[in-house]
């Protein structure tokens, strides 16, 4: 579980409008005390987390397939930075590709979540998601319990 006496910060780089609205409308619904910074592409995304002002996440969901910087080339920039050792990474795609789950899992993304096209289980999903025990989680991280399906 994300523990944090203030607003737990989410960031969110995805390039589908909708699908950001979409995110972000669960989250307001959830009512849960948070911070949610959204980005259009992955090199919006590393452009923010290249700055040294910013409040270190606690959690980033990530598409994979993004102009200019895809979602894996921010995974493989972010695990190389010691700066973002303790940053749970959620790859947000709508992929079910055993390569991209298996490529993600190997570069060092927490979990893996096929995007749910359903507002109230996509709500579940952020919901249980942020909730995750991640310190118990990342350390019996095996691939049965990479992928999260609803």
């Amino acid at each position: 579980m994300i523990t944090h006496k203030d607003s737990i910060h989410i960031l969110i780089a995805d390039d589908d409008e909708d699908d950001r609205a979409f995110f972000s409308d669960a989250m307001m619904e959830l009512k849960m005390n948070n911070k949610l910074t959204l980005f259009n592409d992955g090199k919006d995304l590393m452009k923010y987390l290249s700055r040294t002002d910013i409040v270190m996440p606690h959690i980033l969901f990530l598409d994979l397939n993004m102009p200019y910087k895809s979602g894996f080339e921010c995974l493989k920039e972010i695990r190389l930075d010691a700066r973002f050792k303790e940053v749970s990474i959620a790859i947000y795609s709508t992929s079910s590709s055993e390569k991209d789950i298996e490529e993600t899992f190997i570069e060092g993304a927490n979990i893996y979540i096929k995007k749910p096209n359903d507002f109230n289980k996509l709500k579940k999903v952020i919901k249980e998601v942020l909730n995750m025990n991640w310190q118990f989680h990342s350390s019996g991280l095996n691939k049965e319990t990479f992928f999260f399906s609803i």
